[in-house]
């Protein structure tokens, strides 16, 4: 790649946990000024080494080096004290703090002893302008952000750190395509100045923009490499799964019936307005829109996640209130969220507990629940949505994709007419994102209504029946799959 030194390096790095070898034996190189691109599968070994090179693992066997020195970080703070930053993809900001001291904890400015809040303001202004949030008031509490504004502050919080080296871990799978090369600019400007990159995407598309080296792990060993990053899909797609893998939508199944959703003038003041839709049995309708277009906040009004001020929701020709996504699963609407850290999991709860919340009273007698009950459904549903995991291990240690798998299958026993995914793949491999169009067309093949919100326009357009387009809260058009079309889609998102 280069005849200068590398600024990291690591040779040999290996870590086992109970029951299994998470990398054997991986090398990895990184220069000042260049990125790797470091793909693989959910549970390919990625989060364990960078783990290990943000100091919260420790590896069993291998060295590393940072900038020619020995490097064996104890802790996250000792790896971001010597110049290495982390980028997640769930953003590990604290949202009762402010916009402001989030980028600033742990290096707060101080003045007579006390923090200084103008130098902390500015401080956080001159950050967040790099990221496109100049017109984002940097006392505003991060609880309020939306998840895509979360992820420009994570980002924001690794530049102010000045680091060398930086981790980014799905950086766009919250972005709009617009905001993506805004970070697809500033990486540019960054590599410049020297810094290097370890980049992590599941979007393979955006590799030759971002990489100028691939690294693929599999089963937590280095597998294949390439001194450019230019590298085709299909061969990265071969390395990573080991087999040829079909990255083509399936198309929708031929099972459109009659009405099951309609919902008319659906209003929350000042978000959207007036929006009047209708779903039928065997359907896949696709919303889409450009970020703020007011997708998530419609559909988490129709479970009754957010309030709703006017319109009505009419199921299989009734007319419901929904004030909860309780009431909703009662009225045959399930939903499975973005954000499945925090909306969709007990993290801290076994993959048995997440997958059978739903269905606790159903499945009671006199009171009580039998585990042996719990642990059959569990493996009914794991098999059904190809879940890698054991009952009792904690939802928190799963990858991306088999947490995403979780979600949808705890809502699957419960038999929902309408199941709404949002973002179903943001964050999660080619595998998994097949198994989740497999779980769809089933459902729809069995009569139920699905609706689909993604930030990725191709997989609206090519998983849907039709596509509906909100634009600035307001519904601009509703396309049939023969006219739904990335440049028509767009037309009707900038409209309004």
């Amino acid at each position: 790649m280069t005849d200068t030194p590398p600024l990291f390096t690591a040779k040999g790095l290996r870590k086992a946990f109970p029951g299994v070898v998470a990398l054997d034996g991986v090398d990895l190189e990184v220069h000042a000024g260049q990125a790797v691109g470091l793909l693989g599968e959910n549970g390919a070994g990625k989060s364990t080494l960078v783990k290990i090179l943000s100091g919260v693992h420790q590896p069993d066997e291998g060295e590393m080096t940072f900038e020619g020195e020995s490097y064996a970080p104890r802790s996250a703070a000792v790896a971001l004290d010597a110049g290495i930053g982390m980028v997640h993809q769930e953003t590990n900001l604290l949202p009762g703090l402010s916009v402001m001291e989030n980028i600033a904890i742990g290096r707060m400015p101080l003045k007579r002893g006390l923090i200084d809040y103008g130098a902390l303001r500015n401080h956080a202004r001159s950050h967040l302008a790099r990221v496109g949030l100049e017109d984002l008031d940097p006392a505003s509490p991060v609880a309020l952000l939306s998840v895509g504004a979360r992820q420009k502050v994570e980002i924001a919080k690794a530049l102010a750190l000045e680091s060398r080296l930086l981790v980014l871990d799905e950086p766009t799978a919250a972005l709009s395509r617009e905001d993506s090369e805004i970070l697809f600019e500033l990486i540019d400007d960054l590599k410049a100045e020297g810094v290097g990159f370890i980049y992590i995407s599941h979007r393979l598309f955006e590799i030759p923009r971002v990489a100028d080296s691939v690294v693929v792990l599999r089963d937590g060993a280095r597998v294949a490499g390439w001194p450019r990053g230019d590298v085709p899909t299909e061969e990265i797609i071969q390395a990573m799964v080991g087999r040829e893998v079909d990255q083509k939508f399936p198309a929708p199944p031929d099972t459109v019936g009659e009405e099951l959703l309609r919902i008319e003038g659906l209003t929350r003041h000042g978000v959207f307005e007036d929006v009047s839709l209708s779903l039928c049995r065997g359907e896949i309708l696709g919303i889409a829109g450009l970020v703020g277009a007011g997708r998530t906040e419609l559909v988490r009004a129709l479970v009754g996640a957010d309030p709703l001020g006017a319109g009505t929701i009419h199921v299989d020709g009734r007319t419901v209130r929904i004030g909860s996504p309780e009431e909703a699963a009662r009225a045959g609407i399930a939903m499975v969220p973005e954000d499945r850290k925090e909306q969709g999991l007990a993290l801290d709860q076994p993959v048995r507990d997440n997958a059978t919340y739903p269905m606790l009273d159903h499945m009671a007698e006199r009171g009580f629940v039998r585990p042996s009950a719990l642990n059959r459904l569990t493996e009914q549903l794991a098999d059904r949505v190809e879940l890698r995991g054991h009952p009792m291990q904690l939802a928190a240690t799963l990858s991306g994709g088999n947490q995403q798998k979780v979600v949808i299958a705890k809502w699957l026993p419960r038999e929902p007419d309408i199941v709404i995914f949002d973002e179903p793949t943001r964050g999660v491999d080619v595998g998994a994102k097949q198994a989740i169009y497999r779980i769809i067309n089933e459902l729809v093949e069995e009569g139920k209504g699905v609706i689909v919100i993604s930030s990725e326009l191709p997989e609206v357009l090519g998983l849907a029946h039709r596509v509906a387009v909100l634009s600035r809260g307001r519904l601009t058009g509703v396309l049939p799959r023969s006219e739904a079309t990335e440049q028509a889609v767009m037309q009707l998102a900038v409209e309004g």
